[in-house]
């Protein structure tokens, strides 16, 4: 798959300019929609917590051409979580609420051409992030 890195980046940027309403509404959001994920923070800092979020989102747009540096990062960000208690069943309540998110704090800016372009690359980071995990292969099947 080939990103559309033009689209990623283009929103990405509107994004930069708003980042703590970014980051208050995606971990309010989340907590909201998936109380069940919340234990999982519990010993984080939460300032922290929505700058690592934040940090790791300009890792992934600044590393877009630069696919062997994304990679590694990516895997190590997946082993990381491993250690959070993060299970792949979380991944796409992440990436749903990321996406709810962006089309929130854009607002009209939003297209369907970024929802899309997000979409993919989400899809990606996480078969990357998980990639670096050594869940056992039941864990890792994300259809049941």
């Amino acid at each position: 798959m080939t990103l559309k890195t033009d689209l990623l980046e283009t929103s990405f940027a509107l994004i930069c300019d708003r980042e703590t309403d970014f980051t208050n509404y995606f971990y309010s959001n989340l907590f909201k929609d998936y109380p069940e994920v919340k234990p999982l923070f519990s010993d984080a800092q939460m300032d922290e917590q929505a700058k690592k979020l934040f940090d790791s989102l300009v890792l992934v747009v600044n590393n877009l051409t630069k696919p062997d540096t994304l990679t590694s990062a990516l895997k190590g960000l997946g082993a990381k979580h491993v250690q959070y208690g993060v299970l792949p069943e979380h991944y796409p309540k992440v990436g749903g609420n990321l996406l709810k998110t962006m089309a929130v704090v854009l607002e009209d800016q939003w297209t369907d051409e970024y929802a899309v372009a997000w979409t993919e690359a989400y899809s990606a980071i996480t078969e990357i992030m998980l990639d670096g995990c050594n869940y056992p292969p039941e864990v890792l099947n994300l259809e049941t």
